[in-house]
């Protein structure tokens, strides 16, 4: 970190902070911290930026999926093909983030960022039930392709997949809203472990960099965790839509050369 200033060090340390705050109680923590990457290091390849935000989120997603493990007990029988299937699409993801060229990058977060938050904003209230809506080998057939299809997403680009996974899981498999979440973020600690196993080899992560933020990603974590306690998830989704609004503004104004 020697050739970053402070202020953008701050800024990464913040951000992570932020992520693993949102991520926490309403998912997509990605949304902040990538595009904060984008940000602070214009000139880091898509590969350094991408490896740099897996690891700092993998600690902070360790800390979450431990906790649901512990506490809701998810059942095997659907978490462990998802999270094999996940990190198998998100292993093959990843090595399509090392070949993407920056310029292609930019624009791809820009989009997901405006999908997903518009999706946050108007998400219904479903998942309050667990209604399945496939049994036995259709079941698995379907919870194979979401890893797969969500994990490659993961893998290449990454922002919003805690979200997409708990949007599929209740939309698509019939799960509610508790149950999604436990599982999604099982998924969610394999695609960024299955990611890291690329990436660490290419010598990519910016260690020092990473290191902190994953601390920062952590403390956020936990206290998102007890904020959502105190406050409810209403105030976060808020809170999160503002964050997503200001990098939206940003990201865009850089593409369209404002500043």
């Amino acid at each position: 970190m020697g050739d970053l200033s402070l202020e953008v060090v701050g800024f990464l340390v913040l951000a992570a902070l932020v992520a693993g705050f949102v991520d926490a109680v309403v998912g997509g923590g990605g949304l902040v911290q990538l595009p904060a990457l984008l940000i602070g290091l214009p000139g880091a390849s898509v590969v350094q930026i991408a490896a740099t935000n897996k690891l700092a989120s993998f600690c902070g997603t360790s800390i979450s999926a431990a906790t649901y493990v512990r506490r809701i007990r998810p059942d095997p029988r659907t978490f462990l093909p998802l999270m094999l299937a996940a990190g198998l699409g998100s292993a093959g993801g990843a090595l399509v983030a090392s070949l993407m060229p920056r310029s292609a990058f930019d624009p791809i977060i820009l989009v997901v960022l405006v999908l997903v938050g518009g999706y946050v904003w108007f998400r219904p209230s479903v998942g309050e039930l667990t209604r399945l809506r496939f049994q036995g080998g259709q079941h698995l057939t379907a919870v194979v392709l979401t890893g797969l299809t969500i994990g490659f997403y993961d893998g290449s680009i990454g922002p919003g997949t805690g979200s997409f996974l708990v949007f599929a899981l209740v939309g698509l498999l019939g799960y509610n809203f508790l149950e999604a979440s436990a599982k999604a973020k099982l998924a969610n600690w394999a695609t960024n472990l299955a990611a890291l196993i690329v990436f660490i080899p290419q010598g990519a992560v910016i260690w020092p960099l990473a290191l902190v933020m994953a601390a920062a990603n952590i403390t956020g974590g936990y206290l998102g965790a007890r904020l959502a306690m105190a406050r409810g998830a209403r105030f976060v989704r808020a809170f999160f839509l503002v964050v997503v609004s200001g990098f939206v503004v940003r990201l865009g104004g850089g593409l369209l050369g404002w500043w």
